[in-house]
């Protein structure tokens, strides 16, 4: 029996009639794996998506579907960015000294720490004699060698000079500080800040932020780890949410400034300045007005480490970054590189967004014919830009030469405040700062009533949610293949698969049963072993199976992605993918794909969708030999379509994990609440784990949700099996026979 393309629950409802008709018990799921174990035709073995992939933007149909769109993307970036939920802000107290005068502007050094250990720093340009609220302009300036402290050098100027790309030999010889300067004598309060490792450079050194390579070893283990490891991974730290956090607590001090015009912010960079200004602006409506240059595109999505990050652009990309920021304005320039299309791969897109929303002049894009750059014809469109949405009421605006700051003048540290050490003992102290704070802020979720329980589960579930990146919500098309049914003894074993037509995905699997029962309660026990689990050497139900179906349940068994029919030589996987790209940083992988673990967590919930949609009364789920941290994230996510959770955990923790393609790594598993975490997520469904030390927060939550939590001993996975089967019993036994 087979379906073509069709909505799921319409093949589901035809093919439960099909069966009636034909005298079979309905309600029992045909969808497995492939007989001989030939390998799925699945989208998920092919090539991996990375950096250099094609990133279209399709707008939403109204601004109620965009509306829930940009909550979940928004929550997206801010979960890869480590600020889901945001880090404390205690006030700031920023050493702003060292006043440059110039003719018509005056430049302040300033220095603060965003979190403990963590540095900004910068120069703010103002108009001199400014008096009152002025427009704010904060300015990340990108990938340019040194920074603030830039100069494009003799060689240079006179290819700028030459191709008309700049007019000043003087002032064109440091294009970051000539837009800060314009700015400035156009009334405007610039801060132009440092990147990460840049000039003055913060609190880490530009070879780690931005160079980074090869693992530390020595920086990788659960009591001693830095970024880019596999517990930085999992704690969701990384030196883009380190740079956006400092974008953001920028914002907190300059905004709480007397001089600053808070309904005037706006936001621009270029290159991996471009992509601070996106971000920026898309998760702070702080901003007005944004000008990302050289950076939004739908082809290559960023470079840098630190412009990437796992879970960051997995579905999305920068073009629906760009789209975030409406309704405020945004402009853009492209340049001969991978923003050479943006006038007729994005912009058309960005305008029916903004169309939809009813400001479809605010959103603007053009290609300047020059190499990567933010040269003054990009510069000119930027000051027009922000003369009209800030309001800066400008009636021409021409640059003049200026005489740059020297790096000494420019410099933040003196001897009076002298520059911190860049080494692993301070890097090391920065992350466990955050952790420590964002920690307590997760634990301060533990729930202790219904509504806490719901905050819990707004928060970390739904951090949760965007690691898996799916939910049982989402509509699926699917083909249902019956392959094959034979009879063991009493017992009846139906193999087939489900596929997924939307996203090129199969679940092989079996399905055990009565032949005459009418099995309206179903187990979906899901092992790492793969559906050839349920059966012994054989061909026969194991012990545990064979009591489950004697009892009246029907016992389906599925094939996750890489275990069973996925596995042409039958050798389990013990490294996850990762693109081909030769530094070994997991964000160029993760950031694009999803996570195996993610991947394995989409096949249950695959299996869970089809049976609620072929209105199965209950699905009671399993996880064994190491699915149980899989199942748990199913259930979590899968709401009330599931009736019951039993675990064998076997002590596992994602803590423990120090290999960045570990096949169990999940970036934010540790600090969502690990194993713990994700059981408390389970409660109100009836639970019962094995081999689990469960900890307060699990507790917690059962009670707070009145509901069932127990634990069943078990020393080895055979009495664990054995141990979950009579949970199943009891409960069926109890609450509905």
């Amino acid at each position: 029996m087979k379906f073509n393309a069709v909505d799921r629950r319409g093949a589901m409802q035809r093919m439960a009639a099909g069966l009636v008709a034909a005298g079979v018990v309905p309600l029992v799921p045909v969808f497995g794996g492939h007989a001989a174990a030939a390998v799925p035709n699945d989208s998920r073995l092919g090539p991996l998506k990375d950096l250099d992939g094609y990133f279209p933007f399709a707008p939403s149909g109204s601004p109620e579907a965009w509306e829930r769109r940009k909550e979940y993307v928004k929550r997206q970036m801010l979960v890869a960015c480590g600020l889901w939920p945001m880090p404390s802000r205690p006030p700031i107290r920023a050493t702003v000294h060292g006043r440059v005068e110039r003719d018509d502007y005056t430049v302040d050094r300033v220095f603060f720490e965003s979190s403990p250990g963590l540095l900004v720093t910068g120069s703010l340009y103002k108009p001199k004699d400014a008096a009152g609220r002025l427009p704010t302009i904060v300015s990340p300036h990108g990938h340019w060698a040194e920074g603030r402290f830039h100069d494009h050098g003799e060689s240079q100027i006179r290819t700028e000079l030459d191709s008309d790309a700049e007019i000043f030999e003087v002032g064109g010889r440091h294009p970051l500080q000539a837009r800060s300067v314009q700015l400035a004598r156009m009334g405007c309060m610039v801060f132009l800040y440092d990147m990460l490792g840049y000039a003055d450079g913060s609190s880490i050194s530009y070879e780690l932020a931005h160079r980074f390579a090869k693992q530390r070893p020595g920086m990788s283990s659960p009591d001693h780890w830095g970024l880019f490891s596999a517990q930085s991974e999992l704690r969701c730290l990384n030196v883009l949410g380190l740079q956006t956090w400092n974008s953001i607590r920028i914002l907190d001090w300059i905004t709480s400034r007397e001089d600053c015009d808070t309904a005037r912010i706006g936001v621009t960079g270029a290159s991996g300045g471009g992509t601070q200004t996106f971000m920026l602006a898309a998760l702070d409506d702080r901003i007005a007005a944004a000008f990302p240059a050289v950076m939004v595109s739908t082809a290559m999505q960023g470079g840098c480490t630190c412009e990437n990050a796992s879970l960051l652009r997995v579905n999305t990309g920068n073009i629906e970054f760009a789209a975030m920021v409406a309704p405020r304005p945004i402009f853009m320039s492209g340049a001969n590189d991978w923003t050479v299309d943006i006038e007729h791969k994005g912009l058309p897109e960005l305008k029916r967004h903004f169309a939809m929303l009813n400001v479809p002049d605010v959103v603007n894009a053009k290609h300047f014919d020059y190499p990567h750059n933010y040269n003054r014809h990009a510069r000119m469109m930027m000051y027009e830009f922000f003369n009209q949405y800030l309001n800066l009421g400008a009636d021409e605006i021409v640059e003049r030469d200026y005489q740059p700051l020297t790096v000494p003048e420019a410099t933040v540290f003196s001897d009076q405040y002298p520059a911190p050490e860049k080494n692993e003992a301070t890097e090391i102290a920065v992350l466990q700062a955050l952790d420590r704070d964002l920690s307590a802020k997760i634990q301060a979720l533990t729930p202790t009533d219904a509504a806490s329980l719901k905050e819990y589960r707004r928060v970390v579930g739904g951090a949760w949610e965007v690691m898996i990146g799916r939910s049982l919500a989402e509509p699926q098309q699917v083909t249902v293949k019956h392959d094959s049914t034979r009879t063991q003894g009493r017992f009846e074993i139906v193999e087939g698969r489900l596929r997924q037509e939307s996203v090129g995905e199969e679940v092989p699997g079996i399905a055990v049963r009565q032949p005459d029962a009418n099995q309206r309660e179903l187990v979906l026990w899901v092992s790492l072993k793969g559906k050839s689990s349920l059966l012994s050497d054989g061909g026969e139900p194991r012990p545990h199976v064979a009591k489950l179906v004697d009892d009246g349940f029907t016992v389906l068994g599925i094939d996750v992605l890489y275990t069973g029919d996925f596995l042409a030589d039958g050798k389990p996987l013990t490294q996850t993918r990762s693109v081909e790209n030769p530094r070994e940083f997991l964000g160029y992988t993760l950031g694009y794909n999803h996570s195996l673990f993610a991947q394995r967590v989409h096949d249950v919930m695959k299996t869970i969708a089809a049976l609620r949609d072929m209105q199965v009364q209950s699905i009671r789920l399993v996880g064994v030999d190491l699915a149980g941290p899989i199942v748990a994230a199913a259930a979590a996510l899968s709401g009330d379509a599931v009736t019951g959770v039993a675990v064998d955990m076997n002590g596992f923790r994602f803590a423990n994990i120090t290999d960045i393609r570990d096949v169990n790594l999940i970036p934010g598993a540790i600090r969502y609440g690990d194993v713990p975490g994700l059981l408390a997520l389970c409660a109100p469904r009836p639970l019962a784990t094995v081999r689990e030390d469960v900890q307060p927060v699990t507790r917690a939550a059962y009670k707070a949700a009145n509901a069932t939590l127990q634990t069943l001993n078990a020393a080895d996975s055979n009495a664990a099996e054995g141990a979950i089967a009579d949970w199943l019993i009891r409960r069926v036994t109890a609450s509905s026979r």
